[in-house]
């Protein structure tokens, strides 16, 4: 069993800051990704950014320059800090994972998303 759990959304203002964190626990053998993806509804999920074991990130051109992702590697924990943020980034967030099993099985696994409202 795997659980990712996020943690960290809520209402801000435009221009305000958010961090968004997310733990992966259970039967984990190694991590390869770790991702931010969002989705408002009637749009299909994006991707927001994600890094890689070895530290390689990429992020959405929507939000370069404003958030800046972070791993944990042996904590198994990824972070999205999101600064100067704007309406257009109100969103349900989902953490995402690629991962082995101990069980030695890779799959993605997602966590249940965190709500984000950038409103005044």
């Amino acid at each position: 069993q795997v659980q990712l759990v996020e943690s960290g959304g809520g209402l801000v203002q435009p221009g305000g800051s958010l961090r968004l964190s997310c733990a992966a626990s259970g039967s984990i053998l190694s991590i390869y990704s770790m991702g931010w993806y969002r989705q408002v509804p009637g749009k299909q999920r994006e991707l927001v950014a994600f890094i890689i074991s070895g530290g390689y990130t990429n992020y959405a051109d929507s939000v370069k320059g404003r958030f800046t992702i972070s791993r944990d590697n042996a904590k198994n924990t990824v972070n999205l800090q999101m600064n100067s943020l704007k309406p257009e980034d109100t969103a349900v967030y989902y953490c995402n994972a690629d991962l082995t099993t101990t069980a030695r099985a890779r799959s993605v696994y997602w966590g249940q998303g965190t709500q984000v409202t950038v409103s005044s």
